[in-house]
C-alpha cells in the first residue's frame, strides 16, 4: 500500500512562485491544491481540506506582504516552516511579439514593484494589476495579442509556451521572497531556531520599550518587527516579532513570561527552522 501524499495548498496556478516555493520545501511528491486568493488557502486549511498552506510573507525588495499577517491573526493558524527562494521576474509575451509592440503589461502589484526601473523605462505602457504573475502569463497566452505582455517566472513562460521578451527585469538582482508554511497546530521541535510572536501593547508610555528591553536583557536576537493596525478605530496595533531561539530555552521562557505581564495580549504564532536562501 502506497503512503498517502501530504496535501498542500498555495495561491495561484501552475507557474506561480508559490508553487516553486512549495516544491522547494516539500518536494514534488505531494498532492497540491491551488486557490485564487491568500484567504482561500487559510479557509481550506481551517476546514481541513489541506494539511499545509504556503504563502509569501516578505520580499527582500518590496517588504512585507501585510495581508498574510492579518490573515494569520484572523484564522488563528501557525507557522511551522519557511523557505526562501530567489525571484527572477521576466517580461513575457506571445511567440511573435516584440518588446517594441507592447502597449499593456499585466502583473500582480509585487511584480511591478520589483521591476519598477525597467517597466518605467518602457514609457507610455499601461500597467494593469492582475491576481498573480502566473495568471497574468496565462492571460497573455489566452489573449493571443502581440501588444500585451506579463511579468512572470521562467516556469510560467514554459508552461504556457510563450516567449521571454526581456529576462531578469528585477530592480535588484538578489531579489528574494520568504514564504511561510502554515498548519493548524503549533509545532515545537528541538531543532527549531526561529519563533514568531504577536503582541498587543497597553496604551502606556514606554510599553514597546519594556517589551524590547526584555528581549535585550535575556540576550534574544530579534530579526524583524512588523506592525499592523488592529482596525477597531483606536489606532492600536499588533506587533509581529521574529526572533531567534527555541521555545524550550530558559531565557526565552523567562522573557515571554515577563512580557505577558506587560502587554494586553501575547501569542506565539510559530516555531520553526530558519530558512536557507535557495536559488
Amino acid at each position: 500500500m502506497k503512503n498517502k501524499k501530504i496535501v498542500v495548498g498555495y495561491q495561484g496556478i501552475e507557474g506561480a512562485f508559490s508553487q516553486e516555493a512549495m516544491f522547494q520545501y516539500f518536494g514534488e511528491d505531494i498532492e497540491a491544491k491551488n486557490y485564487k486568493t491568500f484567504e482561500d488557502v487559510f479557509i481550506n486549511l481551517k476546514n481541513e481540506e489541506i494539511e499545509y498552506g504556503i504563502l509569501p510573507i516578505e520580499n527582500s525588495t518590496t517588504g512585507s506582504i501585510n495581508l498574510v499577517y492579518d490573515l494569520l491573526d484572523k484564522y488563528d493558524l501557525f507557522i511551522v516552516g519557511e523557505v526562501c527562494i530567489k525571484i527572477i521576474q521576466n517580461l513575457i509575451g506571445n511567440k511573435n511579439s516584440t518588446l517594441e509592440n507592447i502597449k499593456e503589461i499585466y502583473s500582480h502589484p509585487q511584480g511591478f514593484e520589483q521591476s519598477k526601473i525597467f517597466i518605467d523605462s518602457l514609457g507610455d505602457v499601461k500597467h494593469i494589476h492582475y491576481h498573480n504573475t502566473a495568471l497574468s502569463v496565462k492571460y497573455i497566452k489566452d489573449s493571443n495579442s502581440l501588444e500585451k505582455a506579463a511579468i512572470g517566472s521562467n516556469r510560467a513562460c514554459k508552461i504556457n509556451n510563450l516567449k521571454i521578451l526581456k529576462e531578469n527585469i528585477n530592480d535588484n538582482e538578489n531579489n528574494k521572497t520568504r514564504f511561510i508554511v502554515i498548519q493548524s497546530n503549533l509545532k515545537s521541535h528541538p531543532d527549531n531556531n526561529k519563533i514568531t510572536v504577536g503582541i498587543k501593547l497597553k496604551h502606556e508610555i514606554g510599553s514597546l520599550y519594556k517589551v524590547l528591553g526584555e528581549f535585550y536583557n535575556h540576550k534574544i536576537n530579534l530579526t524583524k518587527i512588523e506592525s499592523r493596525p488592529i482596525g477597531d478605530g483606536t489606532f492600536s496595533y499588533n506587533f509581529y516579532i521574529d526572533l531567534e531561539g527555541n521555545l524550550s530555552h530558559d531565557n526565552l521562557k523567562k522573557a515571554l513570561n515577563n512580557i505577558t505581564k506587560e502587554v494586553k495580549k501575547l501569542k506565539v504564532y510559530g516555531s520553526y527552522k530558519k530558512c536557507k536562501i535557495l536559488t
